[in-house]
Formats: C-alpha cells, sequence, structure tokens
C-alpha cells in the first residue's frame, strides 16, 4: 500500500517540538486552503447583502451566523464521523461541503434582482459552509492530534488556528479586492474552487485508524468540557463581532480600509502563535488564559471608543493577539477529561462553543447596532469577555481534580 493511503498508528513514539511541528505543516496548509472559504466572503457579504440585497443589519447578523449555526448543529455529526470513519474521511467530505457552498453563493449572485429570493440561496450556501467546515476543522484537529500525540495536543491546536486565521486575514483583502475588480461571481467561483486544493493535499496524507474502546455517548462528552467551552464562547463574542460590523463600522464612520482591520487581526493572531504557541502546553491552559482573556477586552474597548482608523487597527490586532492563544489555552485543559477513542467528539464538542459565540454574536450586535450605533457592539463583546474571564476561572476551580490526564493517552 502506498504511503499516501497507509494507516498510521496513534501510538506513537514521543515527538520532538520541531518533529511535531514538521508533521503539522501540511496539515495547516490543508486547513488553510480549505478555511479561504471562510475566510474570502467576510469582507465581501455584509455589503452584498446591504447594499445590492438592500436587508438593514440584523438581517446581515443572521446571514453571518447562519454558518456558526450550521456548525453548532453537526457538530456532533462530525465528531461521530471523526471517530468512527476516520479523521481523514471527515475532512475530504468537509472540504467538499467547503466548495459546494460557493453554489450557493453564485446562484444568490445570478438572482441578486429577486432579493428574498436571493437571500435564501446566500443562506443555503452558508448552511452548507457550516456542515463543511465542521467536518474539516474537528476532522483536522482530531487528525493533528493523532499525528503528533496528546502531548503536544496545545501546538496541534495552535497550527490549525494559524491556519484558519491566517486564511482569514489573508481571505478577507483577497475577497475584497476580487469583489472590486470581478464582482461578487468571481468571490463565489473562487470560495469553490479553493477547497478543492485542499482536497488535492488531504488525499495525499496518511490516515490515523479511529481509536478502538467504548465511547462515550455525546452529551457526556459535553458533560466534561463544557465549562471551558463557555468561557470559550464568551471570549469568541468578540471576534464575531468584529468580522460582522468592523466594515459597517467603518463606512458610517467615513473611514476607508476595514478590510485592513480583518487583516491587523489575522497577522497579530498568527504572530502571537508563531511566538507563544507553545506556552498552552508549557504553562498549562490556566495561566495562558487568564492573560490572554484581558489582552482581547482591551482591543474590544479601543475599537469601541477609536477616533480613527488607525486606532481601529490597534483594537483588531489587540483583540487577534488575545484571542489566538485564547482557544489552544482553554482547549488543552478541555481535552484532558476525555478519552482518546471520543478525540473527535471532543474536539467538535469544544469548537462547537466557538459556534455557540458566533451565533449568539450575529443577532445580538444586529440588534444593538440598530438601536444604538456600530461602536457600541464592541462595547458589548468587551462585556462578554470579562464574564468569560470568570467563567475560565470557575471552569478551573470545578474541573481542576477531574481531568484524566495526557500521559493516560500515550
Amino acid at each position: 500500500m502506498s504511503s499516501t493511503t497507509s494507516t498510521a498508528t496513534s501510538n506513537i513514539t514521543p515527538l520532538s517540538g520541531s518533529q511535531a511541528t514538521q508533521r503539522l505543516l501540511p496539515f495547516a496548509l490543508l486547513v488553510f486552503l480549505g478555511y479561504l472559504s471562510v475566510g474570502m466572503p467576510l469582507a465581501v457579504l455584509p455589503g452584498y447583502i446591504h447594499e445590492t440585497l438592500d436587508f438593514g443589519p440584523t438581517v446581515v447578523g443572521w446571514v453571518i451566523a447562519t454558518q456558526s449555526i450550521g456548525t453548532l448543529l453537526t457538530r456532533q455529526f462530525a465528531g461521530l464521523i471523526t471517530d468512527t470513519r476516520g479523521a481523514k474521511n471527515a475532512v475530504i467530505v468537509g472540504t467538499v461541503g467547503c466548495a459546494l457552498a460557493g453554489l450557493g453563493y453564485g446562484i444568490s449572485g445570478i438572482i441578486n434582482a429577486m432579493h428574498i429570493w436571493s437571500l435564501v440561496a446566500l443562506l443555503a450556501g452558508r448552511a452548507m459552509l457550516g456542515l463543511g467546515e465542521s467536518l474539516l476543522i474537528t476532522g483536522a484537529l482530531s487528525w493533528c492530534i493523532g499525528t503528533v500525540g496528546p502531548r503536544h495536543t496545545g501546538r496541534a491546536m495552535v497550527w490549525v488556528g494559524i491556519a484558519m486565521f491566517g486564511a482569514i486575514g489573508a481571505g478577507a483583502p483577497i475577497g475584497a479586492a476580487i469583489m472590486n475588480k470581478y464582482g461578487f461571481m468571481a468571490v463565489a467561483a473562487t470560495a469553490s474552487v479553493l477547497p478543492l486544493f485542499a482536497l488535492t493535499v488531504g488525499l495525499r496524507k496518511a490516515s490515523i485508524a479511529p481509536n478502538g474502546g467504548r465511547r462515550l455517548a455525546f452529551h457526556k462528552v459535553v458533560g466534561l468540557i463544557w465549562r471551558h467551552g463557555m468561557a470559550l464562547a464568551l471570549s469568541t463574542v468578540g471576534f464575531g463581532t468584529l468580522f460582522a460590523f468592523l466594515g459597517l463600522d467603518y463606512a458610517a464612520q467615513g473611514w476607508s480600509g476595514a478590510p485592513y482591520g480583518l487583516t491587523a487581526f489575522g497577522i497579530a493572531y498568527v504572530a502571537a502563535r508563531l511566538f507563544f504557541g507553545g506556552l498552552p502546553d508549557q504553562l498549562g491552559g490556566q495561566k495562558v488564559a487568564m492573560v490572554t482573556i484581558p489582552i482581547q477586552g482591551q482591543g474590544l474597548i479601543a475599537l469601541w471608543l477609536a477616533p480613527n482608523p488607525v486606532a481601529a487597527l490597534a483594537g483588531s490586532a489587540l483583540l487577534g493577539a488575545g484571542y489566538s492563544l485564547t482557544f489552544p489555552a482553554l482547549g488543552v485543559d478541555a481535552v484532558r477529561y476525555v478519552p482518546p477513542q471520543n478525540r473527535g467528539a471532543a474536539m467538535g464538542a469544544y469548537v462547537a462553543f466557538v459556534d455557540i459565540g458566533l451565533g449568539i454574536t450575529g443577532p445580538i450586535a444586529g440588534t444593538v447596532a440598530s438601536h444604538f450605533n456600530y461602536p457600541a457592539t464592541f462595547f458589548v463583546a468587551a462585556i462578554a469577555t470579562i464574564v468569560a474571564i470568570f467563567a475560565a476561572v470557575q471552569a478551573h476551580r470545578k474541573d481542576g481534580t477531574r481531568a484524566i490526564g495526557t500521559d493516560s493517552f500515550s
């Protein structure tokens, strides 16, 4: 059997940090290419919905949230597929789903004169993207951890996150540039093609056999990690608000360069993970989260009070730097509670809290923007971040003695 189709075992000899990173890089490329289908439309959809389809900020919020709602509703399915059929299969199906999402965008663009039906097609595309993203990220996280070993769980999350938010940071200006030069249909076509390149990378990687043993029911897995997940959901509100409403905030204040705010977020996010990505594994997730979540709050306050686009860029960068390590910090602690045969379900359940955070962000922030103004949405997100700090402390106190421990996964 060829090396591209052979099955590796999860019981591998412990790797050094550099060896683990080397093994993770192809997976990072795979996720980056697939996740560009998520990043590219983010800078385009708010303006398209508002200007072309003539809907207000509340509808913008719901359209952005539809992907997260779709992802949330399919996380259990993604975890089941990953644990029973293998992470590689989940990733392959996920990349195809991401590619199909572009068809919904394309149909929306073709019939954009019929505003309601165009919106329905757009929502269908966002829902399909939610399913694809769910399978892609759940499978990729489990595949990465199985490849490098549980001792490098934080490192695996770091590199998947670098790929995800690198794709968002790069995808936003790319999407805006394609929209400005070629129009919405070109964005839809590009968003359909890029995941197919991710598919080719995934097909060439060796699969990881699912772990044997008795599996916990999904609701029991959620019960083991929900406190860490709730802290993650609350800290995700700021990220969701930025990507849904930064462009409209810039436009309302007469500023230009909103896509660069998303790029600033992405650059800071990637830089923080490159320089400090080993800290969750080295110091423990709790210590790291107690630093990174307040940094997010500072960035959101800066966005709320920003008097000019330069200040808004700085706030976006602070938010990116803080949120960067919050995900692996809370995740390193959460994954210790779940046996390896439920790792896919655990990843699905944990990442589902990102979906919960994003899912509540769109409607709530849209309502706040409609009744007040766009900067007020960042103030509300800052409050959510403060609550996230208390949630993370509570998770540590309640679960501090219940972890299975990473050594038992080896």
